[in-house]
């Protein structure tokens, strides 16, 4: 079978579940709703709106940061779609006639990697729109430049639509890598969770310890998309060490490809049971 025959029946396998879509659905809603009350805390404090003495927020870059809520509150599901991508088959053990139909298991994977660009593009498209939304209304509500018009904010949007699209990868990686399903999620969960804002939390606190952390998957997809509702001067987390986007793209990119190396060489090859 040649890769495009294999792309195709990947495709076919992959928009045939319901998961692709529930996994969007949920990603949609749950952006959303974030970006809805972060956009109305901060633009009504942008404005001096909030009761009591609450401290004002600037204005500049008020719109990056809320509609970059797809990615920093997001990812996770582009991670999770593509992690499942993987770890599904192994669960019901439809790899078997796969590789069957398809002897040489590299042709395979790459299959799942174009597909799973094609699902970061979706997701990314969901989620931006789902921040953007949510957000743009209070904004405007509020007075507040939405910044649509800006060619800097649809470059962001471009650039989380690339880190969607590595999330995606990084995710096939893991599955690859990690062929129980229940264990790779929990993994995902648990390290994007908790271990790396941990981490980055306590970056704020250790000297030196952000020349490290700002490495960590999450803080270079922050730093590929160029805002952060995490940034320091809005929620008052985050370090203020950070890497340049195009390095931060580099970064997650480098994530990607080992895991999906590593899958490679050392599950992906062995017998499926």
């Amino acid at each position: 079978m040649s890769l495009t025959a294999a792309t195709r029946s990947e495709t076919t396998k992959q928009f045939s579940t319901a998961m692709w879509w529930i996994l969007a659905l949920v990603l949609a809603l749950y952006v959303g709703f974030t970006a809805a009350v972060l956009g109305f805390v901060f633009a009504a404090a942008a404005t001096g709106s909030l009761p009591g003495d609450a401290p004002p927020l600037p204005e500049d870059g008020l719109a990056a940061t809320l509609y970059s809520t797809a990615t920093a509150v997001g990812y996770v599901f582009p991670l999770l779609i593509g992690t499942l991508m993987v770890t599904s088959e192994f669960r019901h053990k439809t790899l078997t006639p796969t590789f069957l139909a398809t002897p040489k298991r590299g042709l395979v994977l790459w299959a799942k990697v174009f597909v799973g660009v094609l699902l970061g593009v979706l997701y990314g498209v969901v989620g931006v729109a789902a921040s953007v939304g949510a957000s743009v209304g209070f904004l405007a509500g509020y007075d507040l430049d939405t910044q649509l018009t800006s060619p800097d904010i649809w470059a962001q949007f471009a650039r989380m639509l690339l880190a969607y699209v590595l999330w995606v990868l990084i995710g096939i990686g893991v599955g690859a890598l990690v062929r129980n399903q229940v264990g790779a999620i929990v993994g995902v969960l648990v390290f994007t969770q908790f271990l790396e804002p941990v981490g980055r939390a306590a970056a704020a606190f250790v000297d030196g310890l952000a020349e490290y952390t700002q490495y960590l998957p999450g803080a270079a997809s922050d730093a590929l998309v160029g805002a952060s509702i995490f940034a320091t001067g809005v929620t008052g987390g985050g370090t203020a060490t950070s890497l340049e986007w195009w390095a931060g793209g580099a970064v997650l990119l480098g994530y990607a490809v080992v895991l999906i190396v590593l899958g490679h060489l050392l599950s992906w090859r062995r017998d499926v049971s």
